[in-house]
């Protein structure tokens, strides 16, 4: 075997384990600028030699397992031909008009309906067979189970998960091992669960990019896009371009990526010819149709800079290092941090204590260390928590090996950080601006233990507005949120406690019964709550176990030397304006401050509010009485009236 065809097979080992990691929500063994690299070589090799592995990433779509049953795709699933020059498509639309849309990140379904409902998902599986994820259907956002259209009609999309959720959902796992890789990972980690309320919770939203089948004849890709868009699909961003005006339409889409606007991930876009009859007459070459579209990927651009320090901090139980180095420009931003993952990674770069680095941003978006241009020393690993200050320890993953630092203390605050999430969440004290990473940031800073800290951080202001992401502005707006919030809701703030078992309906009725000051009496004189309709024993006994822990006590007493409960009245009035019916409420409103004010309103009138439209439905309340949603269209099939919020102010009060 010739040194060309030793090279090639070893790159298609290398790439296939890293696909198999990527698909499958395995540990990722290489990032997308180290596969492109190695792609890229093969190809190069593959034309030189004239030889075509069968094994070969450049002839398969990738591959995902789940656990549903296989199944073969009415409609090949096939892959687009990629390029990292726009002059390729420039050449491919032949002046022709053609749409631009993002490539999303996430795992591609192929969904089904007959007679109006949704009949089959499928995943893409190898192009031609997928697996049977149709149990998943009320755990995925994004596509309706049943449309108007009563023929059969079949559409592919990518189900998601964005930045924001995927952040969340890491930071408060407990089990480095457990963690994901990119939000790509946990979705088609997400889809291969049977637990259907854990996949729900994971917000995987379906972006619909392209109608394969109906039976009407719909020729044009945009009217097709538009078609679906109106039966209630979230539909892939879209733009209609022509040859000319395509370099200056990339530069635009590519800039929201540089500047950090888009939160669901995306690795690049992709054109299409409008004429669908035109798009499905090219021929098929192994798994990519010439005129089903074409994908354009960035250019990865990496730059040189010089480690400052490492940065350890603590997100659950686990401490991960940072990276601190010299402020580089890449993709139009200044970067300074870069996450190392673990102490295996460090390890495997070879980080020491001075050394050059090569950084990247991973899809223009996450500042990723790919090399070490030079090192000399060693790294330190801390012995202690940077957030509490308790005794750390080194643990080896028994599945992978990964060496991960930990603290060891149960109570340490990061450990608990899902909770303060509670606390800032609109249905807590409502504090725009404090992030889960904020929060751990502020943790690793020393700022915040507990609750009560979050409204001493105007004494950090100086070292805040210093901190990359920050800026006068931004910490002006946070300082404010805070200040905002030291006017509390008695029921927001029961709330925000994270009393176990006590959401917003239970706070409502235990405010209801006794008012605010009675509930801090019966905590304190043990009188409990069972006595209170849709309490009962069980939900007292939790409250009043919560009460009982000294902790829980002085970070109560230390919170209400901060903020003001105001005095409300939620007892039902007797004969109010919205007695006996029932509301459903959509939509952004204006004259209530967010949806939970109005729904109390509705209440304390004497009034219901529900989720979905059914025929006891009275009025469904949205302020864009003309939208096509799943909501207004059932209100009007059952023949429910749809009122503004004004015109609800006006019939039934404030």
């Amino acid at each position: 075997m010739g040194e060309d065809q030793k090279r090639y097979e070893e790159l298609i080992r290398r790439l296939n384990e890293a696909s198999d990691a990527y698909y499958n929500g395995g540990e990722e063994i290489m990032s997308n600028y180290e596969w492109d690299a190695l792609f890229d070589e093969a190809v190069a090799l593959e034309a030189k030699t004239g030889y075509i592995s069968p094994d070969s990433p450049t002839q398969n779509t990738g591959f995902e397992e789940s656990n549903g049953n296989r199944e073969a795709h009415e409609f090949p699933a096939l892959s687009l031909a990629k390029t990292k020059k726009v002059s390729e498509l420039q050449k491919w639309a032949e002046n022709r008009k053609i749409w631009l849309s993002w490539k999303l990140d996430g795992l591609t379904l192929v969904l089904t309906y007959d007679h109006g409902r949704l009949t089959r998902i499928l995943t893409r599986g190898n192009g031609v067979v997928g697996s049977n994820i149709t149990y998943l259907k009320n755990s995925i956002k994004g596509f309706p189970l049943k449309i108007n259209y009563q023929g059969h009609l079949v559409v592919r999309g990518e189900a998601a998960i964005s930045y924001t959720d995927f952040e969340m959902i890491n930071d408060t796992i407990e089990d480095n091992d457990e963690k994901y890789a990119n939000p790509r990972n946990l979705a088609s980690g997400t889809l291969s669960l049977d637990d259907l309320e854990k996949v729900k919770e994971r917000h995987v939203c379906f972006h619909a990019f392209t109608l394969v089948y109906l039976e009407e004849t719909i020729v044009s890709w945009g009217e097709r896009m538009d078609f679906l868009e109106k039966e209630g699909f979230t539909v892939v961003d879209r733009e209609a371009v022509t040859t000319e005006n395509l370099v200056d339409a990339i530069a635009r889409w590519t800039e929201k990526v540089e500047t950090g606007k888009m939160d669901i991930p995306v690795d690049g876009l992709v054109i299409c010819y409008d004429d669908t009859d035109y798009a499905a007459s090219g021929s098929v070459t192994g798994h990519h149709a010439a005129r089903a579209g074409y994908a354009f990927k960035w250019q990865d651009v990496s730059a040189k800079t010089r480690l400052d320090h490492i940065e350890w901090s603590c997100a659950a139980s686990t401490i991960s290092p940072v990276a601190v180095f010299e402020p580089v420009q890449l993709e139009g931003t200044t970067v300074c941090r870069a996450s190392l993952c673990n102490i295996s990674e460090m390890e495997r770069l070879g980080i020491g204590e001075n050394c050059g680095l090569e950084i990247i941003k991973a899809n223009k978006i996450i500042p990723k260390c790919i090399a070490v241009t030079e090192s000399s020393g060693s790294f330190e690993i801390p012995s202690h928590c940077p957030v509490c200050g308790a005794r750390t320890e080194i643990r080896i993953s028994s599945k992978s090996r990964t060496k991960t630092l930990h603290c060891t203390n149960p109570d340490c605050s990061a450990k608990h950080v899902k909770k303060f999430t509670r606390f800032v969440s609109k249905s807590g004290m409502d504090i725009d601006g404090l992030s889960i990473q904020t929060i751990l940031r502020f943790m690793n800073e020393g700022f915040i233990r507990e609750f009560a800290d979050i409204y001493h951080l105007t004494g950090h202001a100086d070292i805040i507005r210093l901190m990359e992401g920050f800026g006068e502005k931004s910490c002006e707006n946070l300082l404010n949120a805070i200040e905002k919030s030291r006017h509390a809701h008695p029921v927001n703030f029961i709330y925000a406690l994270c009393i176990p078992m006590i959401g917003i309906d239970a706070g409502k009725k235990m405010v209801a019964a006794c008012g605010f000051e009675g509930f801090l009496e019966r905590m304190e004189n043990r009188d409990g709550f069972e006595d209170i309709d849709g309490i009962g024993p069980e939900k007292s006994n939790s409250v009043m176990a919560w009460y009982e822990d000294e902790k829980n006590k002085s970070s109560l007493k230390a919170l209400l030397k901060e903020v003001t409960i105001e005095a409300v009245n939620l007892k039902a009035q007797e004969g109010g304006k919205c007695e006996g019916l029932t509301f459903v409420i959509t939509g952004d409103v204006h004259y209530y401050k967010n949806r939970d004010e109005f729904k109390a309103y509705v209440e304390t009138a004497g009034g219901k509010v529900t989720g979905s439209v059914t025929s006891k439905t009275n009025y469904l309340v949205n302020n864009d009485a003309l939208s096509t949603s799943s909501k207004n269209r059932k209100a009007k099939e059952l023949g429910i009236p749809i009122l503004t919020e004004d015109e609800f102010v006006e019939r039934f009060g404030a």
